[in-house]
């Protein structure tokens, strides 16, 4: 995924309210209930073999290869506390927002005689709960980095430049040469 889509899921992950499984052995213990007590299916995951994966569950194995390692945190977190997750989404689609960090790029299209050149901004703004949706909603359905980029931009672009529709009239954001972004929610 992308900057925005690692972002989001990044903002997911810090809604747990517990932290994840510190040893490797758990961490694992962890992966195969995920998967229903398939240790091959962990495997696969992991690129590892069954053999492996065994070996950790049984402690026989308690330090992995640091790259084995962040595969390993990186799978945990992703299924980590599913229903705090989704009910924290839930209320930023409904009744919270998101609140987004930004440093990019962003060009203008406007009405004749004004500037339209682009230039580096940061900006943190916080969405209605309408972008949160529309962010959340574009991600599971599988949007491309593109198209999220999109929804952030039009968001920005009618809360930030154009104060809820309060000025700038016809003015379109273009958000590119992102440097970063962090949400929050």
């Amino acid at each position: 995924m992308g900057i925005l889509g690692d972002s989001l899921d990044k903002a997911a992950a810090n809604t747990a309210t517990r932290p994840i499984p510190k040893s490797a052995g758990a961490q694992m213990r962890f992966l195969v209930k995920r998967e229903k007590g398939s240790t091959k299916a962990v495997a696969q995951r992991l690129g590892i073999s069954q053999r492996t994966v065994e070996r950790y569950l049984k402690d026989q194995i308690k330090r992995p290869r640091p790259e084995l390692a962040a595969r390993l945190v990186a799978e945990v977190t992703k299924g980590w506390q599913p229903r705090v997750r989704d009910r924290a989404k839930k209320q930023a689609a409904s009744t919270g927002g998101i609140v987004i960090e930004t440093r990019a790029r962003f060009g203008f299209t406007a009405a004749p005689g004004t500037t339209d050149d682009g230039r580096i901004r940061r900006i943190t703004q916080h969405l209605p709960p309408a972008y949160a949706a529309r962010l959340f909603d574009a991600q599971a359905a599988g949007a491309s980095e593109q198209q999220l980029q999109n929804i952030a931009a039009e968001g920005l672009q009618e809360i930030y430049f154009k104060d809820r529709g309060r000025r700038a009239d016809g003015l379109e954001v273009e958000f590119t040469d992102i440097d970063y972004v962090e949400m929050d929610f």
